[in-house]
C-alpha cells in the first residue's frame, strides 16, 4: 500500500528508460511524469537519474532539465574499448545508491526492467523496504516484476510517460496482444 507518510527513494536508469521509449514508440521518455508516478504524495528523500554523457551537444541541457524536474544526476562517461566496443552500465552505481540510502526509506522506487536488480529488490525487501518498478512492461524482466511490492506499467499509458516522436513511427504492436 501507498501511504502519504512514506519516504520514498527514486532511482532512475535513464539509458533503460530511453531506449524502450526509443524502440517501442519512437519517442523520448517524459521524466517528469515519471517522478509524479513514483512519488505520488508520498515524501521524496532523494531521486536521482543515472545517465551516461556520450558527447551529444544537447545532452547538458537534458541533465539540467532532470535537475529542474526534482531529479539529482549523476553521470559517467561512454567507455570505449580498442575493439570499437561501446559500454554504459549504472547497475553497480544503482544498486550501492540503493543499498546505502535504503535505511532512510519506507520505500523504493527503481525505474527500469533490467533483471539485473531481482536481488537488490529482494534484498531491499529483507531490509523493509517495499519495492516498487517503474517501467515499460515490454521491456521488463519477469523476473524483477515477481520481486515488485507494486508495478507500474507505463506501456498502459504510453502516452502519458512519452514525449513526442523521435520519428514519425507509430508503436510497435504488443505480439502477445496481437495473436489473441
Amino acid at each position: 500500500m501507498k501511504y502519504k507518510a512514506q519516504r520514498v527513494g527514486v532511482f532512475v536508469d535513464v539509458q533503460n528508460l530511453y531506449y524502450s521509449a526509443k524502440a517501442l514508440y519512437g519517442a523520448k521518455v517524459n521524466f517528469g511524469e515519471i517522478l509524479k508516478t513514483a512519488i505520488a504524495d508520498r515524501i521524496p528523500i532523494r531521486a536521482i537519474a543515472y545517465a551516461v554523457k556520450a558527447e551529444m551537444p544537447e545532452e547538458q541541457s537534458f541533465f539540467d532539465a532532470l535537475e529542474k524536474l526534482g531529479y539529482e544526476v549523476k553521470t559517467k562517461d561512454l567507455q570505449i574499448f580498442a575493439s570499437g566496443q561501446k559500454k554504459a552500465d549504472w547497475d553497480v552505481g544503482i544498486a550501492i545508491d540503493i543499498l546505502k540510502i535504503a535505511p532512510k526509506l519506507d520505500t523504493i522506487v527503481l525505474c527500469a526492467g533490467d533483471g539485473d536488480f531481482t536481488l537488490l529488490l529482494e534484498h531491499a525487501k529483507a531490509e523493509g523496504c517495499r519495492a516498487e518498478v517503474i517501467s515499460f512492461g515490454r521491456s521488463t524482466s519477469a523476473k524483477l516484476l515477481e520481486q515488485a511490492d507494486d508495478y507500474t506499467d507505463m506501456d498502459l499509458d504510453y502516452k502519458r510517460y512519452t514525449l513526442k516522436p523521435i520519428t514519425n513511427r507509430k508503436p510497435k504492436p504488443d505480439k502477445d496482444k496481437e495473436s489473441l
